[in-house]
């Protein structure tokens, strides 16, 4: 029996794409998370930063200040949420990636760090969250 084109061509795009759920699932995040910035007037400067040590998965312009964004994801509130899973650790390597993106900057700008939570559909834009 033949398959139908449109079986042959999802089967095709599992093959293709070899990226686990949980990294499809937060690439869908940063997108939602970056379209819900965009619509909110701030602009991106680079997706996924990364160094050794450390990566940020939002670099966005609001105004003059350089924003730093951690997108989290998660279907539900359970075991504490999507905020819940930023860790010390985690905000350690997010401050990291930080000084290394900012040295390569010929002025140093205002910058803060916000985190976009995508938690059962719900987007939460909490800024400010990291003090350095």
């Amino acid at each position: 029996m033949r398959r139908q084109p449109d079986q042959e061509s999802k089967a095709q795009e599992r093959t293709q794409d070899k990226r686990t759920n949980r990294r499809r699932s937060g690439d869908e995040g940063e997108l939602q998370a970056l379209r819900h910035l965009e619509q909110a007037g701030l602009s991106l400067i680079q997706k996924n930063f990364s160094c050794k040590g450390g990566e940020l998965d939002l670099i966005m312009r609001d105004g003059n200040d350089v924003v730093f964004v951690e997108v989290r994801t998660r279907a539900s509130m359970q075991f504490g949420g999507a905020i819940a899973s930023i860790t010390p650790a985690k905000q350690r390597k997010m401050l990291h990636a930080a000084q290394v993106f900012l040295l390569q900057l010929k002025q140093q700008p205002a910058c803060r760090f916000d985190v976009i939570a995508i938690e059962a559909g719900t987007i939460h834009w909490l800024q400010n969250v990291i003090v350095a």
